[in-house]
């Protein structure tokens, strides 16, 4: 052949880029010369190896996000909640052990230390879902065209959910007490909306250490760790529960504007 098609062509050719009048043009020329033939096995030899390389380094989804992809959560959103130090089997293996000794103790005491104990849990996993220094994927997501509300959100609302469902089996522990058992769930909502309402102020750590010593003093000032009768157990605390969790709500969303400001977590 006096000839021979360009590196460029052959590329689009074999990556199926090739605009039709060019690529027929191509196909005419390659049953004719082979050493166009050649060039276009290496092509396909080279293309064949980088799909290897990738394909081998490519991070392997774990269980979370495998489970969080398979019930229709985005792939990309997926990788970022599973990315959560307070998803990991670590930590839900450490909060399961605080509610069974939380059980261990309202069995012996009084149902309310179960009550002071878990509302505090979801605020020390909001603690670790982000912020420089505790999670992994921080500086790939303030950098990300990703709104650091809505991740922040849905990687609470996943914290959230899971402890509400360990709280609830754990709960179980303590039927015998009846409906007053399930009075932590109000109160670890409110605690955790205020605690993401002050994390832009303070960051994530701060904001849920001055939600969870709030929360304590209350228990200790009201003597709520000793009765169900008293404080936030009340027909009256919950409902004030149930306010502050939507007053802060609302004002949480009229500022999401605040946790784009990545410096404030700083």
């Amino acid at each position: 052949m006096s000839w021979h098609i360009g590196q460029s062509d052959l590329t689009g050719y074999a990556d199926g880029t090739l605009p039709a009048p060019a690529a027929w043009s191509v196909e005419a020329h390659l049953l004719r010369c082979g050493a166009c033939r050649e060039a276009l096995a290496t092509d396909f030899v080279d293309a064949g190896w980088e799909r290897l390389d990738a394909s081998l380094d490519a991070p392997r989804p774990g269980v979370i996000e495998r489970l969080l992809v398979r019930v229709g959560v985005p792939e990309h959103t997926g990788r970022l909640l599973a990315a959560t130090p307070a998803l990991r089997g670590s930590w839900l293996a450490a909060v399961a052990l605080t509610l069974t000794l939380a059980s261990v103790l309202a069995h012996h005491l009084e149902p309310a230390v179960f009550l002071a104990v878990a509302p505090l849990l979801p605020v020390l996993g909001v603690a670790v879902s982000f912020g420089p220094g505790i999670d992994p994927t921080y500086e790939a997501t303030v950098v990300a065209p990703y709104s650091t509300f809505r991740l922040l959100l849905l990687r609470c609302a996943a914290v959230v959910s899971t402890n509400t469902v360990l709280t609830a089996a754990a709960s179980l522990a303590l039927a015998e007490y009846g409906v007053r058992i399930v009075g932590w769930f109000l109160p670890s909502l409110a605690l955790t909306i205020l605690t993401l309402l002050i994390t832009p102020r303070l960051g994530a750590a701060p904001a849920a250490t001055v939600v969870g010593l709030g929360w304590l003093s209350l228990v200790v000032s009201t003597d709520a760790w000793r009765s169900t009768t008293v404080g936030p157990y009340t027909a009256v605390g919950q409902a004030a529960m149930a306010v502050a969790a939507a007053i802060a709500a609302v004002a949480l969303r009229h500022q999401h504007t605040a946790f784009e400001r990545t410096r404030r977590f700083r």
